[in-house]
């Protein structure tokens, strides 16, 4: 058994993935946990035309903890530009063909893994085939995670149909294991939550003797978070799964102003950190400059891992460094 620092980060889309290109400079032991219910893009087209699950997160996931100068990992998202494949990144069609031919999606994942030479493991939440439902504040129920992200107005719950579909065994087993279990970062209603909407999965993070972080975005995304606070987001997480979260970890660095304008006219803006409320959900706040500079307004991987490492120390957790 490794004396190294478990992290088990649940998640999905490209928060999940830009966490663990920060991760993986660290000796630390890493298990990524992806979503499994995207329905866009190319991972929307397979599913529909091949009954396959959805590869595009689990691939991003994949390459961003591969060798950086690896071919193999440029040849995962290539992406045809021309023709019947267009649109479709090759690591999706590699991923989509190997479930037929391992046997299975989790087979050709640990395939896969095998071939770009993956540091940690990269895992489904679940193997069923499952669709994501929200409803908004208004009242209006939406079905699909491209429909939920492209449509107006904040959420809030979600669940998944079929309800109550049964966990990956690994993925709960890697849970129980951490000594770091993070949430996100990555959109909350079909990133994040998917996850706690797995009974077994919510249980474990519940039950895991880990220390458990909620890493909540820097912006609100429009069609899911739209006038979200910190304490907002945190609520989501809490009534999904009760006493699931120890920590979370908020921006308190700057932003570039004119990146802010910009997003604004998208309709996002700042997660406003509202301290005390947070503190009334029994939760501790840890702040850092967590920020990319420039135009892009998210989590600069490099220094979240630094701080979602340095958490282990006082918790008496075995040191990340070698």
């Amino acid at each position: 058994m490794s004396d190294r620092l478990a992290i088990t980060a649940l998640g999905g889309g490209t928060g999940l993935a830009a966490l663990l290109r920060g991760l993986k400079r660290e000796s630390v032991d890493i298990t990524a946990v992806v979503t499994v219910g995207d329905d866009g893009g190319s991972s929307g087209r397979l599913r529909r035309d091949l009954g396959v699950l959805p590869p595009g997160d689990v691939r991003n996931c994949l390459v961003a903890l591969a060798d950086d100068e690896s071919l193999l990992g440029q040849l995962f998202q290539y992406r045809f530009q021309d023709g019947e494949l267009s649109g479709h990144s090759f690591g999706n069609l590699f991923l989509a063909a190997l479930s037929n031919v391992a046997g299975g999606f989790d087979r050709a994942i640990e395939e896969s893994s095998h071939v770009l030479r993956v540091r940690g493991q990269v895992l489904p939440s679940t193997l069923s085939e499952v669709s994501l439902w929200a409803e908004r504040a208004d009242g209006r129920r939406v079905k699909g995670e491209s429909a939920i992200t492209a449509g107006e107005g904040a959420c809030r719950r979600m669940w998944l149909e079929p309800m109550s579909p049964p966990a990956h065994p690994p993925a709960v087993e890697a849970i129980y294991g951490a000594d770091l279990l993070l949430l996100g970062p990555g959109s909350l209603f079909t990133s994040v939550l998917p996850h706690l909407a797995v009974p077994e999965i919510a249980e474990a993070v519940r039950e895991t003797h880990g220390v458990r972080v909620y890493v909540c975005n820097v912006m609100t995304q429009p069609g899911e978070t739209d006038g979200f606070s910190a304490s907002d987001h945190l609520e989501r997480v809490l009534e999904s799964a009760p006493d699931s979260v120890d920590l979370i970890v908020v921006n308190n660095g700057p932003l570039d102003p004119a990146a802010v304008a910009a997003y604004a006219l998208e309709g996002q803006e700042p997660v406003k950190v509202d301290h005390k409320a947070l503190l009334a959900q029994g939760v501790k706040v840890v702040e850092g400059d967590l920020a990319e500079r420039g135009q892009a307004v998210r989590h600069r991987p490099e220094a979240l891992a630094d701080l979602l490492v340095s958490l282990a120390e006082p918790a008496g957790l075995p040191s990340a460094t070698p």
